[in-house]
């Protein structure tokens, strides 16, 4: 991935990992949009910033996705990146007698056909663009799920092998097809508590590392991992899946 003089679109880029990846493109000389749902929020994050621009999108509105496609070719025919990074966790209790899928269902909107969606509009431009790059922030719950999280951890197990498949089809297309998978990240994921848990990477070291990673493409079969993520990752492979699963998953 070229690391500056892109034009780069960011979903769900007003907060957490998704803002701090726009800020530190930005920084490197890139033309930056990001999405979210709130035009104020927005307004505030981009104010003062020429170059850093901000566009509503909801992704569980398909009316949404159709205004921002058209307003994107018409302000920003150069766009070459697309990190899909929006996305929403719930915790759900399948045990009890009144769970329901309403919460599943949200996931799997936002998660996996957002993503999905957004791909499916935007691909045809990014194949006619120079140094053309598409990554999606999955989730190294993707490799061994916490059970209290089921769908969140599936959605993003889903994006795993979704992407492997996406890259594979367009290995003979100039579309360089890259996964994000952070580890646990101080962001507001899960709620307030999450962004100050000491047990968490801070999402400035996170994005930082992450950057280092891309500038020195060191992201074998596309997948960007930073040190926290490599347990997870090879705990099948090297025979630690069962002892890892049940000490996420105490209690």
């Amino acid at each position: 991935m070229k690391m500056t003089g892109n034009t780069i679109l960011i979903t769900g880029g007003t907060s957490g990992i998704g803002r701090a990846l726009a800020e530190a493109f930005y920084s490197r000389g890139n033309r930056v949009i990001i999405t979210g749902r709130r035009q104020s929020r927005l307004d505030e994050i981009t104010a003062g910033q020429p170059g850093l621009s901000g566009m509503p999108l909801d992704l569980t509105d398909p009316a949404s996705l159709v205004r921002l496609s058209a307003d994107i070719r018409m302000r920003f025919p150069e766009l070459n990146v697309f990190i899909a990074n929006a996305g929403i966790s719930r915790a759900e209790d399948m045990s009890t007698g009144n769970w329901k899928t309403s919460d599943a269902e949200t996931i799997i909107e936002t998660n996996i056909l957002g993503v999905l969606r957004m791909t499916a509009a935007l691909l045809p431009m990014l194949k006619g663009q120079p140094n053309a790059t598409i990554m999606a922030t999955s989730s190294n719950l993707a490799f061994v799920p916490r059970a209290d999280f089921p769908t969140y951890c599936a959605s993003k197990a889903f994006l795993h092998s979704w992407l492997q498949s996406l890259r594979h089809q367009l290995r003979n297309v100039p579309v360089e097809v890259l996964e994000l998978a952070p580890p646990y990240v101080q962001t507001e994921l899960t709620g307030a508590q999450q962004a100050i848990d000491p047990r968490a990477m801070p999402v400035d070291a996170y994005v930082s590392e992450v950057m280092q990673l891309l500038e020195r493409e060191q992201h074998l079969r596309g997948e960007v991992l930073v040190e926290r993520d490599r347990d997870r990752r090879w705990a099948e492979r090297e025979g630690r899946y069962e002892a890892t699963f049940a000490t996420m998953n105490l209690g």
